[in-house]
């Protein structure tokens, strides 16, 4: 399933958050897949589009980071499944 993941960074806490990355990447566990991200320009806020089968591989890489930024993740299904389930 795709996930839509709602970072958003603590306080004073955005360099930290790209210092880590920086020295340790994204720290996925395995089968969970980055696609994209998109940042907000005043840097408070991140959008990241994932995919994985297992939403506990969601739980486990949000721990990593938890200390730096809240998160909210959305299951996503696509516009024609959504029509499919929409008009059932």
């Amino acid at each position: 399933m795709h996930y839509m993941i709602t970072e958003r960074f603590h306080p004073g806490k955005v360099k930290a958050l790209y210092q880590r990355f920086a020295e340790k990447g994204r720290m996925l566990p395995e089968g969970l897949e980055y696609i994209n991200s998109w940042v907000s320009e005043d840097l408070s806020v991140c959008w990241q589009l994932m995919y994985c089968k297992d939403r506990l591989l969601l739980d486990q890489w949000i721990r990593q980071w938890d200390d730096l930024a809240g998160f909210e993740v959305a299951a996503l299904i696509s516009s024609a499944e959504a029509k499919d389930k929409a008009l059932r």
